[in-house]
């Protein structure tokens, strides 16, 4: 019964499959985007701290990069969300690499804290990541590429 079963299965799972060749130029494009944002990020750790003259000037900064940690985030997301698209194994690989990395978002978060101290604020990471989870799919649906 279970070979009969994946006998019917399988054959209506992989005409879901899109072929690599459709798939992988999105991908590629998430993927270069992410790219481009992390290296904004790799700068932004390694630099001293931007100077403000006020709370409100720090905040707009702040809410700058929220906004790319974001598109950041939606990217990744939705190279995978593409990759799932196909069977190809390299497509979902390279889908998956920048998910790998996240655990440098911890350097980034210590870094905007540091910073915000030396700009006479806090910075509370909670509800950052709150904004995060709330915004990330309608971030991720504006990113998509249309079909």
């Amino acid at each position: 019964m279970a070979v009969a079963t994946l006998v019917l299965v399988a054959p209506a799972l992989a005409a879901d499959r899109e072929p690599a060749s459709e798939i992988r130029p999105r991908v590629d494009h998430h993927l270069r985007e992410a790219a481009a944002l992390t290296r904004h990020f790799e700068t932004l750790v390694a630099a001293d701290c931007p100077r403000f003259a006020s709370s409100a000037e720090w905040n707009v900064y702040l809410d700058r990069e929220i906004d790319r940690m974001l598109l950041l985030a939606a990217h990744v997301e939705q190279a995978w969300v593409e990759a799932k698209r196909t069977g190809d194994k390299d497509v979902r690989r390279a889908a998956k690499a920048p998910g790998r990395r996240l655990e440098e978002a911890v350097q980034l978060v210590d870094k905007l804290t540091v910073c915000a101290e030396e700009n006479g604020t806090t910075f509370a990471p909670g509800p950052i990541y709150r904004r995060l989870e709330r915004d990330l799919p309608q971030r991720q649906a504006e990113i998509a590429l249309p079909r």
